[in-house]
Parts: C-alpha cells; structure tokens; sequence
C-alpha cells in the first residue's frame, strides 16, 4: 500500500468530527491577539494568499482566524464575465471533475462514481431533475477566497442538511475513499431558474469548521439526522448570478448539478487548476422562457 492510500486509510479511524470541532473552536480565538495574528501571518505566508485582493487586506485587523478565512474581496478584485445565457463559477477553486451524469452516477475520480440520489440524501424526487444531467466538483484549497455565489440567477426551494463524515476532500482522499461526497456531511441547496432545477451542494471536510449559509446562518455541524427546509417563491429567496449564497469556515468543495441539455461546458477554455469567481464555466442550451 502506497504512503497516499495509507494516508487515505488512516481517515477511517481518526475522530473526525471531534477533530474539526475542536480546529473550529480554536479558529473562533480572538486572544491573545498576538498568537492569532501569527497563526494568520503564517497562514498567509505558507499558502501564498494575496491580500491585496481582500477588501481588509490587513492580515492582523481580523478579530480571528474564522474572519480572516472568509474574509471578502474587493468589488474589483474578479473579472466578473457578461451574465446572461452563461453559468459562472460560484468559487475560486480547481476543477476536480465535470461532464454528464451517466444516468444516476457522477465521476468522483479514475475508478470511483457515486450516485446522485445518495448525494441528496437518498431522495429519489430530488434526484429525478439530474438525470442525465450535468456536473461539476469544484475544489477549494486553503489559499482561495472561501465564499459560495450563485452561478446563474435563480429562486430558493429547498435546503437540505445530510449528516456524514468527515473525510478530507483533497486529490489524496478523492482517489482512494469511494463514495466521498455522498458520505461527508453536506448541505443541498436547490433552485428553480430557467433552464430547470439546479444544486449548489457544499460539502464539509476534516477541519471545516462550519458551513453558512446567508438565509440560515450557521447550518452544520447539527444534528445527527436529515433537515429538510423548503421556502416560498418570496423575492428574499430570489438570487442574482453571483450573489453570495454562503461561506466554509475553511476549505472543502462544491458540487454542480444541472437538468440533462441544459447546458454545454466551456471548462476546457480555462485553466482548470485555477478557477476564479466569475469565469464562464458553462452556456445555456435554451432558455425556457
């Protein structure tokens, strides 16, 4: 067994969530000031992380290590593309894997799908609009900007928090862990727009402290069972393309579904490793409208 497999392994047996809550609590440390700025300084020495991108871009001025991490961006710190007819990338990030949806099953890596049903939570009616559909993971690592937008305008329906584990969602443990993502704890948000249903699902990860959401605030860690919340068509719950929609108290990884010929990818024009918010990372087939 090779060192990442060994690594991958040694997942199963550690106390995952005893871990990330305990790596949450320490992150929430506004004292003493002098060791939560070193922790940050350091942080931003090690990942190379551009604070002059940041709308605060002194490192030392976050009141922890949780606001410095989803700290925000200057309005003009993306190129943000033409909106209309396109999906835009709701991260900064890497493109972990994209394309069609055979059926019920996405590719998680070389050798491993999963099912969009089990992703949602084992709700075959959730499942049913992705049929066929399309996909796409997107990777955020511990340098990137860790806000969640919205990739093309569309209302709140549903929000559903899927209790799991906390398996880290780098290459190493995507490689070697089958069905990840429909095991980790994650939060499902669906959206009526235009060209039919679509998800933006946040998956948390060994050390995410928490996932938020605007309308919601803090959704997981919660409960040990399924929160299914479902929303009026209000116009509170209507989001513009890239919008904020939430935030990991670090890293971890969004995942895409769309309608079958809904939309066609363009990933294949960008730099793939380095995704920013904004980029077209997809066209709209045809509108329904």
């Amino acid at each position: 067994m090779n060192t990442q497999a060994c690594l991958a392994k040694l997942q199963y047996i550690i106390p995952q969530h005893s871990i990330s809550k305990l790596l949450g609590w320490l992150c929430e440390w506004q004292h003493p000031a002098w060791l939560k700025n070193w922790v940050i300084k350091t942080f931003v020495q090690h990942y190379h992380v551009d604070m002059l991108e940041a709308e605060n871009a002194d490192p030392c001025s976050y009141p922890s290590f949780n606001a410095f991490f989803t700290r925000a961006l200057k309005s003009n710190a993306r190129t943000i593309a033409e909106t209309a007819n396109v999906i835009l990338s709701p991260v900064d990030g890497a493109v972990s894997q994209y394309g069609k949806i055979n059926n019920d099953k996405l590719i998680q890596a070389k050798g491993h799908d999963f099912s969009v049903t089990d992703l949602l939570g084992g709700n075959n009616e959730l499942a049913k609009p992705f049929i066929n559909g399309e996909f796409a993971t997107l990777y955020l690592s511990p340098k990137d900007y860790h806000r969640i937008h919205m990739p093309f305008p569309g209302t709140l329906t549903d929000m559903i928090y899927i209790p799991g584990k906390l398996f880290a969602v780098n290459p190493t443990s995507t490689n070697h862990i089958p069905n990840l993502f429909a095991r980790n704890e994650r939060v499902v948000c669906l959206f009526d727009t235009d060209i039919g249903r679509m998800a933006v699902i946040m998956v948390g990860a060994l050390i995410v402290g928490s996932i938020e959401t605007v309308w919601a605030g803090t959704v997981a860690p919660s409960t040990n069972k399924i929160s299914h919340y479902q929303y009026d068509a209000k116009e509170k719950y209507r989001f513009a393309a890239l919008a904020e929609l939430g935030r990991f108290k670090l890293g971890s990884t969004v995942i895409l579904l769309f309608p079958e010929n809904s939309i066609t990818w363009q990933i294949q024009e960008l730099d793939s490793t380095n995704l920013q918010l904004g980029n077209i990372v997809a066209k709209i087939n045809t509108l329904s409208i």
